[in-house]
């Protein structure tokens, strides 16, 4: 985050600092969006506690819960993404894109930022779009080593695109290319909590081993399908206990293929941690899905890590190179 730092504070001098900092930030859909989205936020606050931060995500979406939950106010727009596989369906879609347009557009006339900031998501669409076509500077971040669709189509008109990976030219004008890595969430490090503490905040035993398994804020079909044949092994192996995070998608499956089991004592199951800085204070060992945001956590941690990547996400169908990629890029711009 220290060049995106240094440039938001020549940008402040040129605005002037006695002007209130006004910043739209869009995007959502997953937390490998919407917490570094947060944390720039945090990021902003620090540098200028004066600044007025609003968010613009997708309704129903889950950054219309977590962005709140954090502090900031945000506005929903009636966004989707297309269906590849029922290309009929996309009818309702662009009517919907023209509506959000309409209202960013709305949202941009009454806030009057400064700077909008896209972090990738349904949102960050119609929001940048109108953004730039109303005058107001835009700037992306891209979190990953292969650039997403939507920020690929708004680089363009952004005026500056932050990256974690180099490379990125070839998804990128490289005269726009800012180098800053991921943004993570603040707290991990800033108030981590002891380890017994961390782990009796779950309901479980300080002196045996802890196993942290993620599949991401949505869920890993592939992880929970997995654990769940596992249960029994899970029961019998008492020396090693559990924090497993379903995520939204799978857990009412997943809660009750437990019920199914029988009481497990070393097994928490949750849809949604809110506090990883405990979680990961807890762990011994990090199962986790390969996302990018994950991967530039851990690399702050000094934990051991099993990451398993997801065949749904355009770096990973590349195959394991690309993730062995993204975790030496990771450690070397933290």
């Amino acid at each position: 985050m220290l060049n995106l730092k240094s440039n938001m504070n020549k940008e402040n001098n040129k605005e002037g600092q006695g002007d209130a900092l006004r910043v739209i930030i869009s995007g959502g859909g997953t937390g490998g969006h919407i917490f570094p989205a947060v944390s720039i936020a945090n990021a902003i606050k620090e540098l200028r506690p004066d600044a007025q931060i609003l968010f613009v995500g997708a309704e129903g979406r889950m950054e219309m819960q977590r962005v709140p939950d954090a502090g900031y106010q945000i506005i929903g727009l009636p966004v989707a993404g297309f269906d590849r596989k029922h290309l009929w369906k996309n009818v309702a879609v662009l009517l919907k894109l023209v509506r959000s347009q309409w209202k960013a557009r709305n949202i941009i006339r009454q806030f009057r930022p400064q700077v909008a900031v896209g972090v990738g998501g349904y949102a960050s669409g119609p929001t940048l779009k109108m953004a730039g076509m109303m005058g107001v500077p835009t700037l992306i971040q891209e979190q990953n080593s292969y650039a997403g669709v939507t920020n690929k189509l708004l680089a363009q008109k952004a005026r500056r695109i932050c990256v974690a990976y180099d490379g990125m030219e070839k998804f990128f004008p490289a005269n726009k290319i800012i180098m800053t890595g991921n943004p993570v969430r603040q707290n991990l490090l800033a108030e981590k909590p002891e380890r017994e503490q961390a782990i009796r905040s779950f309901g479980l035993n300080p002196e045996k081993k802890t196993i942290l398994i993620l599949g991401g804020s949505l869920g890993a079909r592939t992880i929970n399908n997995t654990l769940i044949a596992g249960l029994q092994l899970i029961r019998r192996t008492t020396d090693v206990q559990f924090i497993w995070q379903t995520g939204k998608i799978y857990h009412q499956q997943v809660t009750e293929a437990v019920k199914a089991a029988g009481e497990i004592l070393n097994l928490f199951v949750t849809d949604f941690i809110k506090d990883m800085a405990a979680a990961y204070a807890a762990a011994d060992l990090v199962i986790s899905r390969a996302g990018a945001g994950s991967i530039s956590e851990f690399c702050l941690l000094n934990k051991p890590v099993i990451l398993v990547p997801s065949p749904n996400v355009a770096e990973a169908i590349t195959g394991s190179t690309g993730n062995d990629r993204q975790c030496r890029e990771a450690e070397r711009t933290q």
